[in-house]
């Protein structure tokens, strides 16, 4: 099942644009690795939970998995073969916004190698360029 809200105050919401990097979510805080995104961006929901199948069918239990997103915007979409000016169409699906810097998933209890591996095969699924951190150690 592809992620959702539960509620939201606006079933549709518009566009906008996605400027600056990110200031929130932007270092690993759950696991010791992270993949970071290098682009802004949209990731839907049900590529959201692609990324999650291949990453946890990776580690197969030895590690642990954190998903730094939500999608929590919709977008709406109109019907095929329909004239102009009957308004805006229904939500069709929902999308996280990601802007540079932000960290999209986290793994821990897993060596480079495998978290490189892992981050490899998640990355051939996401629409932006993405990169592996490592967790700064905190003061």
């Amino acid at each position: 099942m592809a992620l959702m809200p539960k509620r939201v105050k606006h079933r549709k919401s518009q566009r906008g644009r996605i400027k600056g990097n990110a200031t929130r979510g932007n270092t690993v805080a759950f696991g010791e690795w992270g993949l970071q995104s290098l682009d802004p961006g949209h990731i839907a929901a049900n590529t959201i939970e692609a990324c999650r199948i291949a990453a946890t069918q990776y580690v197969r239990g030895e590690g642990k998995l954190y998903i730094r997103i939500f999608p929590q915007k919709s977008v709406t979409s109109r019907p095929l073969e329909t004239r102009m000016g009957k308004g805006k169409g229904e939500p069709d699906h929902w999308v996280a916004v990601i802007k540079p810097g932000t960290v999209l998933f986290e793994l821990s209890g897993v060596s480079k190698e495998a978290a490189k591996r892992c981050f490899a095969r998640v990355a051939h699924k996401l629409p932006v360029n993405v990169r592996l951190v490592e967790r700064r150690p905190s003061i």
